[in-house]
């Protein structure tokens, strides 16, 4: 469990949510005492680390698609008559 004053958790909150929704405590403390403490809500014991990459394999880039566009689909996207 980290341990942050209230002015690094003013300046970095959205940092500390963020490690929070991985399932990190942090205490805050005033001039050394603490006096909350930002915990996660969610019961769910699935959190972001472990579901990244569940959908590997499942989409494959075309080895085409970097390819130019046709012109008359370049046209259409530009507003032009084909």
């Amino acid at each position: 469990m980290d341990t942050v004053n209230i002015h690094q958790a003013k300046t970095h909150l959205s940092q500390l949510l963020s490690r929070v929704e991985l399932g990190e405590e942090i205490t805050i403390a005033n001039r050394g005492v603490p006096v909350a403490k930002l915990v996660p809500i969610t019961t769910n014991k699935l959190d972001r680390r472990s579901s990244m990459g569940i959908d590997r394999n499942l989409f494959q880039v075309p080895a085409d698609f970097n390819d130019s566009l046709p012109a008359d689909l370049l046209a259409a996207f530009e507003g032009e008559d084909a």
